[in-house]
């Protein structure tokens, strides 16, 4: 992620990936073991972006190929001018997260050595001013990831009932004023139909408390996260993504996961925790192989960024990282 909006700089320049170096020790040594087998190791990105992740790991790793998956067109295409020197390794696709499976079959691939997941809106979406992530400019009401499908975040405020716009502004936003919110924007779409953040911003704005930016950072911030994940289907497509990554990596392959809000992190948490336990029956005299853990937690919790990287990209600042190994042969099929 970076904190440089300007479109004319190299790619390079505009995206600082977060936690770089730790993410690929974490992957390194299922590379490592491969390529001791006389295998090639194969990683896929799963979350691609403007491609800092990927080209770390391509650097580091001379024999590695790279699946590069990202839904958002234009990310491909500037991740594709990043990676070119690269261009015999790499395939890049354009699809979603949850489809690594597909993904990995239409290439050819039974299984890889390590999946890296950047979770959340990209830097590219939240610099593009026209794509509508941000609060802090008046932009179309758009938010959607790939912006060649789907519907708006303009047509979920516009055509959402009040009481589905309260749940998810609730669930998705965890946002205590979903209530007042929601009203505010049944009434107002009635005069005139939402087309912009600035519009929004201000009618939320007019009913969130002064006192709760305190604490609660920017009043609009919580809204638009809901209306984001719910515009991408953001945690339906995790709750699938993470049990198919997980499923994909062969034994002493790695997933490395990062999470922004405490709604990703708990569906990572829980996925990684099934599989690092034991499935015996309590008090069961003898673990028999079936029963044994799939996975190995090799995060004590989640990490966070030091100082010095939250210093150099601020929106690393929430950031939360997991990672696991497959200790047990996968079920195949």
């Amino acid at each position: 992620m970076s904190e440089d909006s300007n479109p004319s700089k190299p790619t390079s320049e505009r995206h600082v990936p977060v936690l770089k170096d730790r993410c690929i020790n974490l992957l390194a040594p299922a590379f490592e073991a491969a390529r001791s087998r006389g295998e090639t190791p194969v990683a896929v990105d799963a979350t691609l972006g403007m491609g800092g992740h990927s080209e770390a790991m391509l650097q580091r790793f001379p024999d590695l190929h790279l699946i590069g998956i990202d839904r958002d067109e234009e990310a491909l295409a500037l991740a594709g001018e990043r990676l070119e020197p690269f261009a015999d390794r790499i395939d890049l696709v354009h699809a979603v997260y949850d489809e690594i499976p597909d993904v990995l079959v239409d290439l050819g691939f039974t299984e890889v050595h390590g999946i890296l997941m950047d979770l959340g809106v990209s830097s590219l979406q939240l610099d593009e001013r026209e794509r509508g992530f941000a609060y802090s400019f008046d932009a179309p009401l758009d938010m959607r990831m790939d912006t060649s499908r789907g519907q708006t975040a303009a047509d979920v405020v516009n055509t959402y009932s009040e009481e589905d716009l309260v749940r998810i502004i609730r669930k998705w936003g965890e946002e205590k004023f979903a209530g007042r919110i929601a009203n505010r924007i049944v009434a107002a779409r009635e005069a005139k139909p939402f087309a912009t953040t600035g519009e929004l911003v201000e009618v939320i704005r007019a009913v969130v408390p002064a006192g709760a930016a305190k604490t609660g950072g920017h009043p609009a911030k919580r809204t638009f996260q809901a209306l984001r994940i719910e515009v991408n289907e953001e945690l339906d497509v995790l709750e699938r993504a993470i049990p198919a990554a997980v499923a994909s990596i062969a034994l002493g392959g790695r997933v490395v996961v990062m999470s922004y809000h405490s709604l990703e992190d708990k569906i990572v948490k829980g996925v990684f925790q099934a599989g690092s336990k034991s499935s015996a029956p309590l008090g069961f005299p003898v673990e028999l192989e079936e029963h044994k853990a799939e996975l190995k937690t090799l995060t004590k919790g989640t990490e966070v960024p030091t100082a010095a990287e939250i210093a150099e990209n601020p929106r690393a600042a929430s950031a939360r990282l997991r990672a696991v190994e497959r200790i047990k042969a996968r079920r195949v099929a």
